[in-house]
């Protein structure tokens, strides 16, 4: 576990907490390492919400399916990222989303209600990470805010210009990578794909975008 401190101490569940802590830190909650394929289900849609997760190494997607089987990404997180808190803190009975390795990873699983009943050993961190598990939460809910701004736009090309230009901004240029393939990116934006392909071949020809796999570069 070890030689994953340097990603710990970057996740933001764990900000202000010393370096020498982290070992008993995750003692006391109970912290469980797992190793994953890709393509493989960390957690299915209807399992119970009670875990938070963190990326120590490759990447996982939330995917919700509809009743017919379409699905959409409603987020991708990578290394030192959190995933499942809003769901475990809501106190809900099941999941609704599924959560999949997007490629080999592994993960560190917490059970929340370690993380949200103070211990019987009155640590001096578990305020702290009560504390950052809320900001967490209501990141979280900022990025799915972004999401609903996408997707409630009418038309694949809406969709994608509002995508493209939210991803130009977060990262403070006009050339950026995206995390999704053709097909990843049609089920986040929740249109078809080849209506995607279609809507990036006509940016191209109209001079307004370059792209070369998940690289872009807005003109």
């Amino acid at each position: 576990m070890e030689e994953y401190y340097p990603i710990l101490k970057k996740c933001a569940l764990f900000d202000d907490i010393k370096g020498e802590n982290l070992s008993s830190m995750l003692a006391c909650l109970g912290a469980k390492e797992i190793t994953v394929k890709k393509g493989q289900t960390i957690f299915r849609e209807g399992d119970t919400a009670n875990c938070v997760g963190i990326v120590l190494s490759g990447s996982v997607k939330l995917i919700r399916e509809d009743y017919y089987g379409n699905r959409s990404i409603v987020a991708h997180i990578p290394p030192s990222e959190v995933f499942g808190e809003t769901y475990a803190c809501a106190g809900i009975s099941s999941l609704p989303v599924s959560i999949v390795a997007d490629e080999d990873s592994i993960c560190l699983l917490i059970d929340c209600r370690r993380i949200t009943t103070s211990c019987t050993n009155a640590c001096v961190f578990h305020s702290q990470v009560i504390f950052n598990l809320l900001r967490l939460v209501a990141c979280k809910n900022l990025v799915f805010d972004q999401k609903i701004e996408v997707t409630s736009k009418r038309t694949t090309r809406e969709k994608l210009i509002v995508y493209l230009l939210g991803e130009a901004k977060m990262n403070g240029s006009n050339t950026f990578t995206i995390p999704y393939d053709r097909q990843a990116l049609a089920d986040y934006l929740e249109v078809d794909r080849s209506g995607l392909s279609a809507e990036i071949s006509k940016l191209r020809k109209e001079g307004k975008l370059e792209s070369e796999k998940n690289m872009f570069k807005l003109l």
